[in-house]
């Protein structure tokens, strides 16, 4: 096509487009809501430092979360790591933090907001940090997909559950709905409890970690489970095929893991002989069907911690921490190698950088209060009864 062809079709930038390049705002997405304010420049030489005093003027006030995939960068400056859970939970034991700025994303801000006082604020340094998962499955759709169920005559036999990364929105319809929240680690007490409650169970968002642990822990078949596609009509299945499975996976998928195969597999085994192949269960069946371990991010740091000299290991997780992992064990011998070729970080983490974290502090350490994360009453309510179902867990 030539140019002069081009421009007669006048291209304007579809919504998508601008969302995911950070522009216009969509308050019914994770992500796509522009960061206001006067960032400084990523070149700024004095930005540590800056960040140093900004954090040290507001003293005990605030308490800084920092997710695992997050840059070194940002990392130095949290008062504690872990998993979106675990910072959650950490973030409502510090009761005395009047300010709780949580780098990760979206869906783990609202989380914490769940989960801490009133008195307390979570900021989310950059608004536009989402999560391509947790977007996959809205409110909307989601209700739709209920309706569906009802119409096949089976709403009443299924259990929602519904990974921690889903928006809060998601985690209220599913403590609404007689559910509960799981995570990684605990998937599989998270489907025995729903087996118990009901005949089915509704996994939302990411079909790979229900599917994973279906087969991999509660020992069904595929033919157990149907993947639910909120984008065709009924979820592109039928009432029979609804009424025959045991697992409906709603079709969403973390963009990071979801890029393993099993190529990556056997690729680095050929290239690296001996390998451990460590993966987390948000990879595609295949792929934790091929490697030798299978486990959530701190089962991953644990292994490695635990991990001979000498071993060496294959990660198929986000790269940050895969690196900061191989540069911790290093001194140990182990050597530790992202499981494919080619580099990915999970971008909306990477959102989350020092211009951002040293903007946000230093509007707290003004007393400007900025992009606080703050989640409706209703909504609290019901998603609370979710992740309390899931506290609740022998």
């Amino acid at each position: 096509m030539t140019t002069a062809q081009t421009q007669e079709l006048d291209v304007q930038p579809t919504p998508l487009a601008l969302l995911l390049l950070g522009r216009e705002a969509d308050p019914k997405s994770e992500r796509g809501v522009e960061c206001p304010g006067d960032l400084p420049s990523p070149s700024d030489p004095d930005l540590v430092e800056r960040a140093r005093a900004a954090k040290e003027k507001l003293g005990d006030k605030v308490f800084v979360l920092g997710h695992h995939y997050q840059r070194d960068e940002v990392i130095q400056f949290a008062d504690v790591t872990g998993d979106s859970f675990k910072l959650a939970r950490d973030a409502a034991a510090r009761p005395e933090a009047e300010y709780i700025v949580f780098c990760g994303v979206h869906f783990m801000a609202e989380s914490a907001d769940i989960l801490t006082s009133d008195d307390q604020k979570v900021v989310l340094p950059d608004l536009a940090a989402g999560c391509s998962m947790a977007d996959m499955a809205t409110a909307e759709q989601v209700a739709e997909c209920w309706d569906v169920l009802t119409e096949a005559g089976i709403a009443e036999q299924v259990v929602p559950v519904s990974y921690m990364n889903s928006s809060a929105d998601i985690k209220a319809f599913t403590g609404k709905h007689g559910g509960l929240i799981c995570t990684s680690s605990n998937a599989k007490r998270a489907l025995d409890w729903a087996f118990e409650q009901g005949d089915k169970v509704l996994f939302l968002p990411d079909q790979h970690l229900g599917r994973n642990t279906a087969v991999r822990d509660l020992g069904m078949s595929l033919e157990d489970c149907v993947v639910y596609n909120p984008h065709k009509p009924n979820g592109g299945l039928t009432a029979e095929q609804l009424r025959d499975a045991k697992m409906i996976l709603w079709r969403g998928h973390c963009s990071v893991h979801g890029r393993f195969s099993l190529d990556s597999v056997n690729d680095v085994r050929e290239r690296i002989p001996g390998v451990n192949v460590l993966v987390h269960p948000e990879c595609k069946h295949e792929v934790v069907a091929a490697a030798d371990y299978v486990g959530s991010t701190e089962y991953i740091i644990k292994a490695l911690e635990a991990a001979p000299a000498g071993s060496k290991w294959a990660i198929g997780t986000e790269l940050n921490l895969v690196r900061r992992l191989a540069n911790r064990f290093a001194p140990e011998g182990k050597e530790i190698v992202f499981l494919d070729k080619t580099v990915c970080f999970c971008s909306t983490m990477n959102r989350i950088d020092l211009p951002h974290l040293v903007w946000t502090l230093e509007s707290l350490a003004e007393g400007k209060l900025v992009n606080r994360i703050e989640v409706d009453k209703e909504t609290e309510t019901f998603a609370k009864l979710a992740l309390e179902r899931m506290l609740a867990l022998p």
